[in-house]
């Protein structure tokens, strides 16, 4: 239903803003995801770091509640056009105001930690994680703006493979002769990590799931609610 969503949109000018709003959502998510782990994984100096986290944080709010006010506006307008490609649209804007959340909740690990990360030790749990979920909010870009299945598809693929790592990490930590500050930071990644793939393949699957599933897993064994994740 929402794989032709942009032929769908050519013409409706509602739906063209909420498209470049929507835009502007992903794009400002993926920035803070970007800085955020530049600073926490390899102690970059960003100034005011936790201001521009905090502003891009409340213009990604700000986004949500246009698009939403869009949507009811036009269905009220227009109850009976349009009704599941915006049922659609609220369920992944909602996604995308989460990834503003957990990218803010990751910045919160930076002032939790009592010295800065190894890189290393970090690679020996992670290995290049930070990498793949960067990669990934790239991939949900072409699935939904290019109507790309493949590309929503291999988001799927991401998160089994991610989902089950950052799992796999907690019980590796809770094991492990780590000092408390460090163990609890780790713990705190892996779970954020994990939630940022899972609202981003949600996006993404958008694409190619019917509109009943969505936010569900149901293709390779990954039946589990995101709100469960």
């Amino acid at each position: 239903m929402f794989k032709n969503l942009r032929s769908f949109w050519k013409g409706r000018h509602f739906l063209d803003e909420v498209y470049s709003e929507f835009r502007e959502m992903l794009e400002g998510a993926e920035r803070m995801f970007e800085v955020v782990c530049r600073v926490l994984l390899e102690n970059a100096d960003e100034a005011n770091l936790g201001q521009k986290i905090h502003a891009a944080d409340k213009q990604i709010n700000t986004l949500q509640k246009q698009m939403r006010r869009r949507i009811i506006e036009h269905l009220a307008l227009q109850p009976t056009v349009d009704v599941s490609v915006c049922l659609i649209l609220m369920s992944v804007v909602k996604d995308g105001e989460r990834l503003g959340d957990y990218c803010k909740n990751l910045y919160e690990v930076v002032e939790l930690l009592n010295e800065p990360l190894d890189r290393k030790e970090y690679s020996e749990y992670f290995g290049e994680l930070d990498k793949e979920i960067l990669s990934l909010f790239r991939i949900t870009r072409d699935a939904v703006f290019n109507a790309d299945e493949d590309k929503a598809r291999k988001a799927w693929d991401v998160e089994n493979r991610t989902a089950k790592h950052c799992d796999h990490l907690v019980e590796r930590i809770a094991k492990a002769s780590l000092l408390t500050n460090r163990a609890v930071c780790y713990v705190l990644i892996a779970r954020h990590f994990k939630r940022i793939v899972a609202h981003l393949t949600n996006i993404a699957t958008s694409t190619i799931l019917p509109l009943s599933d969505i936010d569900y897993f149901i293709e390779r064994g990954l039946g589990e609610s995101i709100t469960n994740v």
